[in-house]
């Protein structure tokens, strides 16, 4: 693709080493799109790198970063927007925590606000004037079901996708009416391995049967960042979620939460 200037547009792609990230990158490569691949598993993205080059004969490159590092993430986008138009960005990273938050260690925490919230808000923006003075783009916000209720057991994780869903909604209400649209895509538990790192594999979110392909939940989120979408939920499960701080008093919220993620 070309656009103003010249200059092909490129997507950039955070988390893209593994789960709903690697997924995001092989749709658009399908689709013809050249890559810049983030995430801080170097090796894993160049072997995906390897394959969708050889697949769908695309430009790809890869940038391990450290997103936890608010320095290396403005890097990041330097290195990315040098001579480049960013035409889509798909903030997908994101780090949780499964535990008490009563726990005096603070690390995991720590990288959970960074990643989830300082490295996507850096990102955006970074992106939005950039892609308005290009002529358009698009933004694709990986949020979570997550964000709609508090989350007892992951407390920072929950406020950290309420976060980026209330972010995205202003700013693409902002954006109305411009060629840059911004999209929250609320997904649930998806088989990916998340549910492996944050410490939460037994827990009845991810113990309830076969869970959806990460592969479909990723095409799901795609289609709705085309479409310019404002948000995207990806089950009917997820929808009734969504609905219940509507229906229930908040005080509820919090316990009913918590029998999800025992």
């Amino acid at each position: 693709m070309t656009s103003q200037g010249g200059l092909r547009g490129w997507t950039l792609i955070t988390g893209a080493s593994r789960g709903l990230g690697r997924e995001f990158a092989r749709i658009a490569a399908a689709e013809g799109r050249d890559l810049i691949l983030a995430a801080r598993r170097g090796p894993e993205m160049e072997k995906l790198a390897d394959e969708l080059r050889a697949r769908h004969k695309i430009a790809v490159e890869v940038i391990a970063t450290d997103l936890s590092n608010p320095d290396e993430v403005e890097l990041l986008w330097r290195r990315a927007a040098t001579r480049r138009r960013i035409d889509i960005l798909v903030n997908n990273a994101g780090l949780s925590r499964y535990g008490p938050f009563s726990d005096e260690d603070f690390t995991r925490e720590d990288q959970s606000v960074r990643v989830n919230v300082l490295a996507l808000t850096i990102l955006m923006k970074r992106a939005v004037p950039h892609m308005l003075a290009a002529g358009g783009g698009r933004i694709l916000n990986v949020a979570s079901v997550s964000g709609f209720a508090p989350g007892p057991g992951m407390a920072v994780y929950h406020a950290t996708k309420a976060y980026v869903l209330s972010l995205s909604e202003a700013v693409a209400e902002e954006l109305r009416g411009t060629s840059v649209t911004i999209t929250a895509f609320c997904p649930g538990a998806t088989a990916t391995g998340f549910a492996k790192g944050a410490g939460m594999e037994g827990t009845r979110l991810f113990a309830q049967g076969r869970l959806p392909a990460a592969a479909k939940v990723a095409r799901a989120g795609w289609r709705a960042m085309l479409a310019g979408r404002r948000i995207r939920m990806t089950s009917l499960r997820g929808r009734f979620f969504t609905l219940l701080p509507r229906l229930v008093p908040r005080a509820f919220m919090p316990r009913i939460t918590a029998l999800f993620l025992k």
